[in-house]
């Protein structure tokens, strides 16, 4: 199909054009945005339905979030709703979590995380009580952290190293040259307290032993704003967003994949598919992991600061292994979020990040969704999934033989400890391997998080959310600042409100 025939059916429809290459939550957010602005826009997705990371698999009655399921400030959402002249709870419930996560560390304590001072106060001493006020002062520093990491630099964008040092100041002040775990082992002493303050920086590809302090926000952002989730689960707010954008006339297509941006010398001009179809675009946004859009779609001859060799050289977020199961009982006693630690962290952790080797113990995240919405399964039965971090591909796992093993180790741990005899009861059952990520998701090395945050990979240092290397193409996602996990995705297509000029511009 040639580029004219391409554009003729919207001929009529004079608004300039955005094409936006994937429809995980960045890109969804970022139509909103764009549509919101007067663009008319396009999205490509080369699965068979939206979401990216946030899929939905649907399998012998059972429904399972392929993705984040740990939904945070949702008043980001709420701002892409309101941008649409709507409210966002005509369309979602979403409904607070209380545990935010119950954490079982391998002695089998436990801790019910939540945001009631009080009541983490009371469970804390159980654990160490000089350590109920060395919480209270990790929160605080929490907050001035959020104030500064997220409020102020989150939704702008560093197109200068000058952005860079501007903020230095504030950064050095906070001691953000400080791990998150050294940060929580300042102000705490229990082991299992500092890996309670520390783990985060897992949800969104961090090493807790090595990235900067600003992901210590967190801690204040959960308490300030809560955990919730979506009912129907999070591919409801993905169903939600593609209606928000549909509403505003523009298209999704779907089993669609850009081969290449196309160019004028140094210039977006749109996309050719892998059909060979052309797509005129005014601009050209990337939803993509950004090392895979740089090194797959835009030729190496224009790319100065993204190159091959740069690529290569830098460092890329461990990956995961998800086995997603249903089963023919309820368990009651499992709450909406569980965190299981296994015997070692520290140690742990720098087997998937360092060492790039696959340990036999194992950290999990247990999501069990049927605890606060039973349609996600059939009637008396449960819905999960349980999370493993694990090296990306450059480990040299051999997935296509380690998985199923893996997986049963995994559900005898569980059966051992919060699943009672589980493999018994298991009706149904798929895996999400590093593979998956790097074939399906298309992540280099298979990295579930793109480019892993370390200091030297994040705001003026990570991929730019203008292009610096080609006009008219911008990123946004995991891969781009301020970074991944639900709030740095949705805020990364926030910042397009400032580095994309005014649709009138293109007229």
């Amino acid at each position: 199909m040639s580029e004219l025939q391409a554009t003729a059916p919207r001929a009529a429809d004079s608004r300039p054009h955005a094409v936006i290459i994937g429809t995980g939550y960045g890109g969804l957010a970022a139509a909103i945005r764009l549509g919101a602005r007067g663009f008319r826009v396009t999205m490509l997705e080369r699965l068979d339905a939206p979401g990216g990371r946030g899929y939905v698999h649907r399998k012998d009655g059972f429904t399972f979030d392929a993705g984040p399921t740990i939904i945070t400030i949702p008043f980001l959402f709420e701002e892409l709703w309101s941008l649409c002249g709507k409210k966002m709870s005509d369309d979602i419930d979403l409904r607070p979590m209380d545990p935010f996560y119950r954490l079982r560390y391998d002695d089998g304590s436990t801790l019910d995380y939540n945001g009631d001072a009080a009541d983490m106060a009371r469970q804390i001493a159980r654990f160490n009580p000089a350590d109920v006020e060395g919480l209270e002062q990790f929160i605080k520093h929490s907050e001035e952290t959020y104030r500064i990491g997220f409020e102020e630099l989150a939704h702008k964008p560093f197109n200068d190293f000058s952005d860079m040092m501007r903020v230095a100041p504030d950064l050095m002040r906070l001691q953000c040259w400080r791990s998150v775990y050294g940060m929580a082992a300042k102000y705490l002493t229990d082991p299992r307290l500092r890996i309670a303050q520390s783990f985060h920086p897992l949800f969104v590809g961090g090493n807790p032993f090595k990235v900067t302090a600003v992901y210590s926000m967190i801690a204040y952002l959960e308490r300030r704003w809560g955990v919730h989730f979506a009912m129907g689960g999070t591919g409801s707010l993905v169903k939600g967003l593609v209606g928000l954008i549909e509403g505003q006339g523009s298209t999704i297509r779907y089993k669609t994949e850009v081969e290449q941006i196309t160019l004028d010398g140094k210039r977006a001009t749109g996309v050719r598919l892998k059909s060979g179809e052309l797509i005129a675009a005014d601009i050209v946004v990337s939803n993509a992991d950004s090392a895979w859009t740089y090194r797959n779609l835009v030729p190496a001859s224009v790319r100065r600061t993204w190159t091959d060799a740069k690529l290569d050289r830098a460092r890329y977020s461990m990956s995961l292994f998800v086995w997603y199961f249903g089963t023919k009982k309820r368990y009651e006693d499992v709450k909406h979020h569980t965190i299981l630690f296994g015997p070692r962290y520290k140690e742990l952790v720098y087997d998937i990040f360092e060492r790039k080797v696959l340990a036999e113990d194992f950290s999990l995240y247990l999501y069990r969704p049927t605890a606060t919405d039973p349609s996600m399964a059939p009637e008396g039965c449960d819905s999960f999934y349980v999370l493993s971090p694990v090296p990306h591909l450059q480990s040299g796992v051999d997935w296509t033989t380690q998985a199923e093993p893996y997986r049963r180790k995994i559900a005898k741990y569980l059966s051992d400890t919060i699943l009672p005899d589980l493999e018994d009861n298991v009706v149904t059952s798929l895996m999400t391997t590093p593979l998956d990520f790097q074939n399906r998701l298309l992540s280099i090395h298979g990295a579930a998080f793109g480019l892993e945050p370390a200091l030297t990979q994040s705001a003026w240092f990570r991929p730019h959310n203008k292009s610096e290397d080609v006009e008219n193409l911008y990123l946004v996602g995991a891969g781009t600042h301020p970074g991944a996990g639900l709030p740095g995705v949705i805020s990364s297509a926030r910042v397009l409100d400032t580095v994309v000029p005014d649709a009138a511009t293109f007229r």
